[in-house]
C-alpha cells in the first residue's frame, strides 16, 4: 500500500524552505524556493549549515493570500489508535509561515486584509476535527478499498483520495501537480474519529466510527442549505463504523446530507428562519444528479427524513416526496417520520417503530464482512440517507439507533455474542456505545452549528432528562447567537479554506469593508436608550402616577417600535458573508 513520510524538519532559511523527511534511511529533501514559489526535490546535504530548524508533523499545504503564499504546516498531533494496523492521528495544532520576509511592502488596508485572512485559515484550522493516517487512505471505506485494482494500491495516497473527503485539495493544489513529491503530503479529512477497544465474553474487538465530512458545498448551518447544480448536499457526511475481531473485519456505512433540491434559510434575527423553496429553478435536475451519484457509490437508497410534518418544515417534507415519486426509481425507497410529533412528551420509546419499520430493509442491505482469511463474505447493498432540517441532532439520535442494530449481527457472526445475547445487556460496551455516538453528534453539530448536539442525553444514557433539556436550550441560545451574529465570518473562513474564493494579489480592493447603512447603528442605540429611559422612569418615579405613565409608555413605545423595525430589517443586522455571494449558489 502507498505511504507517505512519517516525521519531518522543517529548515528555513532566508532564501528557502527545506521539509526534510526523518524516516529511518531517508535523505529526501522537499526545497521550497521562498522567492519563485518552486519546489523541488533535493537531498539532506544540500541544506546549508546556517538554515533554522524545527520539527513538524506534516504539511496541509500552501495558500496564497493578500501578501503572498503562505505555508500551513500541522506542529502537533496525537495519536486516535490503529486501523487494522494502521496509526492513525489527529491533528492538534497549526503554524501558518509567511515566504514574503517582510509584508512593508503593503498598504494599511491590504495588511488589515491579510490579518483578516490570516484568522480566517486559522478559524477552520481550530475547528476541531481533522485526521490523517500516512500509510492508509482514511478518505475510503473498507468496501470501497476493497473492490480496486492493484493499480488503485500502487497510487499515491494524493492521487487515490475520495476528493469528496480531501479538506486540504486546495492546499495541495500545487504538490498535486508533481507526483515526486506525494510522499511529503497526504490528505486530510475533518470530521470525527473514535477508537476502542471493548471486552465481550472474554473476547476482545476493536470497535471504530469515522465520520467524513464533504468539503463539496460546505460551510455553516443557516447559510449552506440545500444542494448546488452538482448534487452535492450540504452537510453531508459519511459514517462508517468498524468493527475487528481476529483479522475478521465488518462494516455499516450510514450518510447524513441536507434535503436534496434547491432551498435556503437565511438567518434574520427571528429564532426559526422561515425556509424558503426556489422557484426559479428546476429542482428535478440536481436531486436526480444526487442520488445517481448516491446510487453509484453505495447502492440503494433508504431516505429516512426526520424533520415536522407541520408548520413551516412541512412545505419541505411535501416536496422531497413529491419529488422522490416524480423519479420513479426503484432504487430509491422514501420514508417520513415525524420525529419530533412520534417523540412528544419524552415518549423516546416510540423511536423503536422507525427501527421496526425499516428492520427488513436494513436486513436486505446487510454490511460489509471480511473473514479472518481475507474473504469477502458480504457487501452492503444500500445505505440509510437520513436527514433533519440540520442533518444534526435527530439525524445522530437514528444512526446510532440503526448503527446498534447492525454492529449486534456483525458481532453474532464473528462469535463475539452469543445468538441469544444482546449488546444492550452488555453494560460496560453499551455505556461506551452510547457516549461514543454522543460524541460524533457533539463533534458533527460544532463543525455545522457551532455548539455541541442537541438531544445528547438521550445518545448517552437511552432516556431524555431535565438536565438535558436546560442543556439543548442553553446550545439553542449560543446557536442563536453565532448563527445570527459570527457566521457569516465563519462561512468565509470555509470558502477561503477550500478554495471558493481565491485572493488575487495583484487586485488591490477585496470584498472585506462592507460599508453597513445608517440603520445598523443608530436604531439599536435609539433602542437602547429607550429602553433605558422606561426603566429609569420606573424606578424615579414623577410627581403624579400619571406623570411617570406617560414616561414609561413614551420609553416602552420607542423602544418596542424601534426593536420591531430592527426585527423587520433583520437581514441589515447580522454577520453575512462577504467572499462568495450565497445567493447566487442558491
Amino acid at each position: 500500500m502507498a505511504s507517505t513520510y512519517d516525521s519531518f524538519n522543517l529548515r528555513t532559511t532566508q532564501e528557502k524552505f527545506y521539509i526534510e523527511a526523518c524516516d529511518d534511511g531517508c535523505v529526501d529533501v522537499l526545497a521550497i524556493d521562498r522567492v519563485s514559489t518552486e519546489m523541488t526535490l533535493t537531498v539532506r546535504r544540500d541544506i546549508p549549515a546556517s538554515a533554522e530548524s524545527r520539527p513538524i508533523c506534516g504539511l496541509m499545504g500552501t495558500i496564497r493570500l493578500v501578501a503572498g503564499v503562505y505555508l500551513v504546516v500541522i506542529t502537533k498531533k496525537k495519536k486516535v489508535g490503529d486501523l487494522l494496523g494502521h496509526a492513525v492521528w489527529k491533528a492538534q495544532d497549526f503554524d501558518i509561515i509567511s515566504y514574503k520576509k517582510t509584508i512593508l511592502h503593503l498598504t494599511d488596508n491590504q495588511m488589515q486584509d491579510n490579518k483578516t485572512f490570516l484568522s480566517m485559515i486559522n478559524n477552520v484550522l481550530h475547528t476541531d476535527g481533522f485526521y490523517f493516517a500516512t500509510d492508509y487512505d482514511l478518505t475510503h471505506t473498507l468496501q470501497r478499498l476493497a473492490n480496486t485494482s492493484p493499480e488503485f494500491q500502487e497510487m499515491s495516497l494524493l492521487e487515490r483520495a475520495d476528493q469528496r473527503f480531501v479538506w486540504n485539495g486546495h492546499l495541495l493544489r500545487e504538490f498535486i501537480a508533481q507526483p515526486e513529491l506525494h510522499k511529503f503530503v497526504y490528505p486530510v479529512i475533518h470530521g470525527f474519529i473514535i477508537m476502542k477497544s471493548s471486552c465481550i465474553n472474554g473476547k476482545v474487538f476493536d470497535w471504530t466510527i469515522i465520520s467524513r465530512r464533504s468539503c463539496f458545498r460546505a460551510g455553516v448551518r443557516y447559510y449552506v442549505r440545500g444542494i448546488d447544480s452538482e448534487g452535492h448536499a450540504a452537510n453531508y457526511v459519511e459514517t462508517e463504523q468498524i468493527v475487528q475481531y481476529n483479522s475478521a473485519k465488518a462494516s455499516f456505512i450510514q450518510t447524513r446530507g441536507s434535503i436534496p433540491f434547491y432551498w435556503s434559510q437565511r438567518p434574520n434575527l427571528k429564532y426559526k428562519p422561515k425556509p424558503q423553496i426556489s422557484k426559479t429553478v428546476n429542482h428535478l435536475d440536481g436531486f436526480q444528479r444526487h442520488f445517481d451519484s448516491q446510487i453509484i457509490l453505495y447502492g440503494r437508497q433508504a431516505i429516512l427524513n426526520l424533520i415536522n410534518q407541520k408548520g413551516s418544515e412541512k412545505p419541505l417534507e411535501l416536496a422531497f416526496d413529491k419529488m422522490v415519486t416524480s423519479l420513479k426509481n426503484g432504487m430509491i425507497k422514501y420514508i417520513a417520520f415525524d420525529f419530533h410529533k412520534e417523540c412528544s412528551r419524552m415518549r423516546w420509546h416510540r423511536l423503536q417503530i422507525l427501527v421496526d419499520m425499516v428492520a427488513e430493509m436494513q436486513d436486505e442491505f446487510g454490511y460489509f464482512l471480511v473473514d479472518a482469511d481475507g474473504k469477502v463474505l458480504l457487501n452492503q447493498e444500500g445505505t440509510f440517507r437520513s436527514n433533519c432540517m440540520d442533518c444534526l441532532d435527530r439525524t445522530n439520535v437514528i444512526q446510532s439507533l440503526l448503527a446498534r442494530r447492525s454492529l449486534q449481527s456483525q458481532l453474532q457472526k464473528m462469535g463475539v455474542l452469543h445468538m441469544s445475547q444482546k449488546i444492550e445487556d452488555q453494560d460496560d460496551f453499551e455505556k461506551m456505545y452510547k457516549n461514543a455516538w454522543a460524541d460524533n453528534a457533539d463533534a458533527c453539530a460544532k463543525q455545522y452549528a457551532g455548539t455541541g448536539a442537541l438531544k445528547t442525553d438521550f445518545t448517552r444514557t437511552g432516556k431524555r432528562t431535565q438536565w438535558g433539556l436546560l442543556m439543548d436550550g442553553w446550545n439553542s441560545m449560543i446557536r442563536y447567537y453565532k448563527n445570527n451574529f459570527s457566521d457569516g465570518f465563519r462561512q468565509d473562513s470555509i470558502d477561503l479554506f477550500l478554495g471558493n474564493y481565491a485572493v488575487d494579489e495583484a487586485d488591490w480592493t477585496t470584498p472585506l469593508r462592507d460599508l453597513k447603512d445608517w440603520k445598523f447603528l443608530t436604531l439599536p442605540i435609539i433602542m437602547v436608550v429607550a429602553f433605558s429611559m422606561c426603566i429609569i422612569c420606573l424606578l424615579m418615579a414623577g410627581d403624579t402616577w400619571t406623570e411617570t405613565l406617560a414616561y414609561v409608555l413614551f420609553w416602552g413605545i420607542a423602544s418596542v417600535v424601534t426593536g420591531g423595525l430592527i426585527l423587520f430589517n433583520g437581514r441589515d443586522f447580522i454577520d453575512a458573508p462577504k467572499l462568495v455571494q450565497k445567493e447566487k449558489l442558491d
